[in-house]
């Protein structure tokens, strides 16, 4: 039978890396298969009107939006038939998703797929590696988009820094999460009737600490609860510079500032397959069905396939089809995203032109005002918000017309252009938060993604509907934000109006309360 590569699905390994041996052929996998949309020129001219600003009113229900826009039967069918025929079983079909994982050996996947497995050392870890594109039958070309999970690498990082005292740095000045939110004047309320979502990938929190965390803020706690996909679980590693310390980070944050919010945090593996399906399941929950959603990892776009990319932007369209806001950390490292190549870089998922980009700040108060803000960079080698120019995502009209700004050019933007938004990062303006039994301050602009989150929330509770896709809106009115126009993340510079370290500011709680009436 004749194979036929997948678009987009090319793998390369890490100059770094070490093949030590071919796959063990009896190993068993996962591996999430999506298929396209139904009627997606409906979907599109939706996502248009939308950015135009004459979408309806209402978003769409989850139950709307899966019999518009879901997997065709006849799509998913076929796939199935596909694993039968390679001996392949269906673990689990969602059509809302547009997901089948299929589950099988290393063996069968890699003649199903086209594909040699190996087992690859790289960074200190060792993971199932392939290069090369994904193969396809003829009858699935068109249908599937993209198939995951066959190369399990790490595929993304969190976004966050405990605040470590240095000698040529100022001392720490934290905040609690209420301080910060009465700093940009959140509209109060406490988000009642909300529910937030937050994708995690490792790690977990403990009950204990968060109804001590809690408790010490004399603040009622929010609902959480956890949510396991593809088999990962709220797992505590007790290292709270690992994942343990980006979980409570976002958690606490959320649930700070919207305690009557439920906070649902989804665990999944950190591989493409496991963040999509998160971040899919998260989007078409009908159990707890979440008005915003969190992310706080990422990766350079260049460590992402493009059928990866494309398959998550999709999934932040149907959100934004749904009424969701979507909120992505854009990473810690500067302009080069940390990639060590001598150029400019940007971080994926929040690149995304669905997702609101948060870039982060530095943070000063006197009293109950901000005192001063300018763009996170910390010289010590702290770290520095991302920003910059997207290479997988061409400029949305919102973004038309805006200028990019180096040390030496402003040019005209000419693609998307990250981050959107911004807010405190710095570790030292960092952060109070309980992390595995210890209180400790966090930053970077993992704490920016709950921050808005939480904003969100409430202004969802006292606007009575969703605020949704918002960047339409706020690229059309960037009075609602505090422009940031001091500093720089490297290559980028901080100037009035947007540019690629703080996108158009930090907000203005009451200002951006009255834009999404």
């Amino acid at each position: 039978m004749a194979l036929h590569p997948l678009a987009g699905s090319e793998r390369t390994l890490p100059a770094a890396a070490r093949v030590l041996a071919p796959a063990d052929p009896s190993e068993r996998l996962e591996v999430s298969v999506i298929v396209r949309h139904r009627e997606p020129a409906r979907l599109r001219a939706r996502l248009a009107a939308m950015i135009a600003g004459d979408a309806p009113p209402q978003p769409l229900t989850r139950e709307a939006f899966a019999a518009a826009h879901g997997a065709d039967p006849a799509d998913l069918e076929l796939v199935h038939r596909f694993a039968a025929a390679h001996g392949l079983s269906v673990a689990q079909t969602h059509a809302a998703r547009r997901t089948v994982v299929l589950e099988g050996s290393v063996r069968d996947m890699s003649t199903a797929f086209g594909v040699q497995l190996h087992r690859v050392t790289h960074a200190g870890r060792t993971y199932r590696g392939r290069t090369g594109p994904v193969q396809l039958p003829a009858e699935l070309v068109g249908v599937v988009q993209a198939v995951l999970g066959l190369d399990d690498r790490p595929q993304a990082r969190p976004h966050h820094r405990v605040w470590r005292q240095r000698p040529a740095a100022a001392a720490a000045a934290a905040y609690t999460p209420p301080q910060v939110a009465q700093l940009y004047g959140f509209p109060p309320a406490g988000g009642a009737g909300q529910c937030v979502a937050v994708v995690e990938l490792g790690g977990g929190y403990r009950s204990e600490d968060l109804a001590a965390y809690f408790a010490a803020l004399g603040v009622t706690a929010p609902a959480v609860v956890s949510v396991s996909v593809d088999h990962a679980d709220n797992a505590p590693s007790g290292d709270a510079n690992g994942p343990d310390g980006e979980v409570m980070l976002d958690v606490e944050v959320i649930g700070a500032i919207a305690n009557a919010a439920t906070v649902a945090v989804y665990f999944a593996p950190n591989t493409d397959a496991g963040f999509l399906d998160a971040v899919t399941t998260a989007i078409h929950d009908t159990t707890h069905r979440p008005q915003i959603l969190s992310i706080s990892w990422g990766g350079p776009e260049s460590t992402w396939t493009m059928q990866a990319m494309q398959a998550m932007d999709q999934a932040f369209q149907a959100a934004a089809a749904l009424g969701i806001t979507v909120c992505v950390a854009c990473g810690d490292n500067g302009s080069s995203d940390g990639v060590g190549d001598g150029a400019e870089h940007v971080d994926f998922p929040a690149s995304s032109p669905f997702a609101l980009a948060c870039g982060g700040t530095r943070l000063e108060a006197r009293g109950s005002a901000i005192a001063a803000e300018t763009v996170w960079n910390d010289g010590a080698g702290g770290g520095a918000t991302g920003g910059g120019v997207s290479r997988a995502f061409p400029l949305p009209d919102w973004q038309r017309g805006l200028t990019l700004r180096t040390a030496a050019t402003a040019a005209p933007l000419a693609a998307r252009g990250v981050p959107d938004v911004a807010g405190d990062a710095d570790p030292a303006t960092g952060y109070t938060v309980r992390v595995d039994g210890a209180d400790t301050v966090i930053g970077g602009t993992s704490a920016v993604a709950p921050l808005w989150a939480a904003l969100v929330a409430r202004i969802n509770e006292l606007n009575g509907r969703p605020a949704g896709y918002l960047q339409p809106r706020l690229y059309g009115a960037p009075q609602a934000l505090r422009d940031v126009v001091s500093g720089n993340n490297g290559d980028y510079l901080a100037a009035p109006g947007w540019d690629a370290c703080t996108g158009l500011g930090s907000p203005a709680g009451a200002a951006l309360r009255k834009l999404l009436q």
